[in-house]
């Protein structure tokens, strides 16, 4: 309570400014707004991808062991403008507004919420770390625990340029159990952008061995290599 009456009094005194392009009224102005593209039916049941029909699965599905995956926004636009914020610029009160849509998301039932952990230096270079903001913003809009079950081993280069099978066999290890903390069953598992899924089933594979049955993953946007299908996710940023 006390947290929520202080972010109340910073905001009257810092009014916060638009997610996106940092100008107009938060979250999103309404400029910024008519310009994001929800990731919306018809598509992947199993990961959430645009497609022409719904599918049950498809070729860009993010690996085993992760049960299913939505994001909320194509990586693009304002979108990016916002993840952008929060990860470079510390806005953390974007994790707020990125929750918000995340909840809306309607994700599956679950014991707890937790995130995709940053390696131990480059959260100190940022000082916090982005996923875990997003997930005790998520698990405070769905009243659930936010539970941090898995630390990250290793620091892995840009992920960027390198082939989806390149990605996985650089994430392969790069996550472990944290001793004595069991993870709960069901998890919803947070991260900022989905692009192949490497990093997050890497981290999945950690909370299995925790304990974790059945792990769903939600993020902020999906980063794309072409413009799939649908009439939102084409449309121009």
């Amino acid at each position: 309570m006390r947290a929520k009456a202080l972010d109340r009094a910073i905001d009257v005194v810092f009014p916060r400014a638009c997610a996106g392009c940092g100008a107009g009224p938060w979250p999103f102005c309404e400029t910024c707004a008519g310009e994001l593209v929800p990731l919306e039916p018809p598509w992947c049941g199993r990961c959430g991808r645009p497609s022409p029909t719904n599918v049950d699965r498809c070729g860009d599905c993010p690996p085993t062991p992760i049960a299913s995956a939505r994001a909320a926004f194509a990586y693009r636009g304002p979108a990016r403008a916002a993840v952008h914020r929060l990860k470079f610029s510390g806005w953390r009160g974007v994790g707020e507004a990125l929750a918000a849509a995340l909840a809306a998301l309607d994700p599956p039932p679950a014991d707890a919420v937790t995130w995709v952990p940053l390696a131990a230096r480059r959260r100190a270079e940022r000082g916090f770390d982005q996923a875990r903001v997003l997930a005790r913003a998520l698990a405070r809009e769905l009243d659930l625990p936010a539970a941090a079950c898995v630390r990250r081993t290793k620091a892995t280069a840009p992920q960027a340029r390198r082939t989806r099978e390149e990605r996985l066999e650089a994430m392969a290890g790069a996550f472990a159990c944290i001793p004595g903390r069991p993870a709960p069953a069901r998890l919803l598992l947070v991260d900022d952008v989905l692009t192949t899924g490497a990093t997050a089933s890497a981290c999945a594979g950690a909370l299995l061995e925790a304990g974790a049955r059945e792990i769903h993953l939600l993020t902020a946007c999906r980063s794309f290599t072409d413009r799939p299908p649908g009439p939102r996710a084409s449309r121009r940023p």
